[in-house]
């Protein structure tokens, strides 16, 4: 989410699809429950917030009730997100998935063409190990993936001003060495941004010159930079959702 607001804020025009069915967060963190209109053609129309247009399971099925979904509607969900949400002409549209290797990423890669991934995981080895099993499914079915990022790297504790490695330190960027890819920089355990995320007001929203919100626009334009590598090696023109 803070990604997505950092490249808005950046002049990208962004979406972004929360398709992690099992634990729609998004709208919690926008500080939204307003339901996506129907419009036209059974087409949804995507909210427009903070600057980049958004979908949410979470915003079709509030609260706290699970969606206990496998296979053929997981697949289904995923398609209308891509296919009956009116995206309009976007330069990025960031898909939050869910943990793992399962139906939602298998889905949305057999639906539409990607241009990359990007794997997010804390340094802990309990962590990188699920890390390292995206890395390989994402291989396995040939798509590029745009680097690494090392969530929750370090806190730096306000009481003894040292820094405290709560789940390690350095082990995304040992991984990204490990796999020949690009280490997209470290996100710090930061109390700020989970009390903004709880409140509905993300940090990424204080601009670039925050010191609680300067790494996610670091991130953003490491990842502005990949995708063109990306997509200058591989000849990439427009992506079109019919």
């Amino acid at each position: 989410m803070n990604l997505a607001i950092a490249l808005a804020k950046l002049g990208q025009r962004v979406g972004l699809l929360d398709a992690d069915v099992y634990g729609p967060n998004i709208p919690l963190m926008l500080g939204t429950s307003a339901v996506p209109r129907v419009v036209g053609e059974n087409r949804i129309e995507p909210l427009d917030h903070y600057g980049m247009r958004v979908i949410s399971v979470g915003l079709l099925n509030p609260g706290d009730k699970p969606l206990i979904w496998r296979g053929p509607m997981l697949h289904s969900l995923i398609k209308q997100f891509l296919e009956q949400v009116q995206w309009g002409e976007l330069d990025y549209l960031i898909v939050d998935l869910p943990p793992g290797t399962g139906d939602v990423a298998i889905s949305l890669m057999q639906t539409v063409p990607l241009t990359g991934a990007i794997v997010v995981s804390t340094p802990s080895d309990v962590a990188l190990q699920d890390a390292r099993k995206a890395i390989e499914m994402f291989g396995q079915v040939k798509v590029d993936i745009l680097g690494m990022v090392e969530n929750m790297g370090s806190f730096h504790c306000p009481h003894c001003h040292q820094e405290v490695d709560i789940f390690s330190k350095g082990g995304g960027e040992r991984t990204a060495q490990q796999y020949g890819l690009p280490f997209l920089g470290s996100i710090d355990l930061d109390p700020v941004v989970r009390q903004r995320g709880d409140s509905g007001s993300p940090v990424a929203l204080e601009g670039e010159t925050s010191e609680h919100a300067k790494s996610f626009y670091q991130l953003a334009r490491r990842v502005m930079q990949r995708t063109q590598e990306v997509k200058a090696a591989a000849g990439e023109g427009v992506i079109e959702i019919q």
